[in-house]
Parts: structure tokens; sequence; C-alpha cells
């Protein structure tokens, strides 16, 4: 067991990450209260801990990582509980686990979404945008339809019958994109069901929501 494991930050679709899949794994570990746009990012002591004013972070023993789906992926990588295994061990599935894991950090999350956390949701900062909202909103169908054909209906997850960590990746962006008031094909409103009643996502609410 690491000396020390501690997460910094609460309170985002990405700081969610990091808790969900510890608690899936049965990690024990502390927080320290980070908020993403607060003073809290300003303090010397993140800024020695992250450079970048970003949250998540994770501190395990002598490691520290940021970028929520490098954390998932390294305790993927690193730890089990029991048949928890968030990574598959099987070659061809571990290269779809890296496949989605790029598709939904990149072509849902940043290349739309995220384009709208800052055009739509935040244009007080970024200024108001509605050439770039509107393409990001049309960027975000194009895939996520394309991505629903890329899944087996008959299975629970992802990769099949095993929750992995691409699941959590995928789950909080869906999240997310149903906030935005995105539509969702019927495929992938089933999914978010079923995944909304796993007891280890609704602790991992629980933390990141804190106050």
């Amino acid at each position: 067991m690491s000396e020390k494991r501690i997460v910094w930050g609460i309170g985002t679709s990405r700081t969610i990450r990091a808790h969900w899949a510890l608690i899936e794994l049965g990690l024990p570990y502390s927080i320290e209260v980070v908020r993403t746009r607060t003073p809290d990012t300003e303090t010397e002591e993140f800024k020695s801990v992250n450079p970048r004013q970003k949250i998540p972070v994770l501190e395990d023993g002598e490691i520290r990582i940021g970028e929520s789906a490098a954390i998932v992926t390294y305790l993927a990588e690193n730890y089990r509980q029991g048949s928890t295994i968030l990574i598959p061990e099987d070659k061809a599935l571990r290269a779809k686990y890296f496949e989605w894991m790029s598709f939904i950090t990149m072509e849902l999350d940043a290349t739309s979404l995220y384009v709208l956390r800052r055009h739509w949701s935040l244009p007080e900062i970024y200024g108001d945008s509605p050439v770039a909202n509107k393409a990001s909103e049309e960027y975000f169908q194009r895939m996520i339809t394309a991505a629903s054909k890329m899944i087996d209906d008959k299975k629970p997850y992802l990769l099949g019958n095993s929750f992995t960590g691409v699941d959590i990746l995928l789950t909080t962006t869906l999240k997310w994109a149903v906030d935005y008031n995105q539509k969702l094909p019927a495929i992938f409103n089933d999914y978010l069901l079923r995944l909304n009643d796993r007891p280890q996502y609704i602790e991992a609410q629980r933390v990141n929501n804190q106050t």
C-alpha cells in the first residue's frame, strides 16, 4: 500500500472520474478540496502539485499524475480488487480500451463538449460564439451517432460484459452532454440508465459533490 494516496479536486465531471476509479478498486485515499476556477487553484501549495493549476491530480506514494483519463488508466494498470479489473488483459480488448479512451477524451470531450463549456456555459470568460457552439453540437451528434454503431447492444458495457475504466470516462462524458442539452442515441440512453444505478458511481457522486 502506498504511504499516501490523495486526490486533489472535487466538483467536476473530470474529478469524479478519479474518485470513481478509486472507489471501484476499494483503494483508501484522502481528498484535498480544490475546486475549479476558484482561489483553491491559486494557492502556492496547489501550484507546487500541478503548475497547470488543473484538477484532478492523483498522488500515489511518490507518483503524481494529472489528467483524469490518465489517472483512471494508471489506477487500472496498477491495481485490482478481487474480480474488479478496470483494464482488460486481452490484447485485442486492451487495444479497444485505448481506442475508446482517445475517442471519448478527444472527439466527444475536447473537440465538442469543452467548446460548449467555454462559449455556451462560460461566455463571460471566453466570449459568446454561436457559430462555434453550433459547430460543436453538430460534431458531437456526428461522433455520438458513429459511436452508437461501435458497441454491442446486447452487452452491458463498452468492452462487453466487464466494467472497465472507459465506462467511467464515457458515463461522465454522457452525463455532461445531457447537462448541455445534447441528444443521445437510444443505445446510450439505455447505457446511461444502467450506469446511473451502479453503487460505486452513486458513492463517487456523493464524494465529488461534497461541500
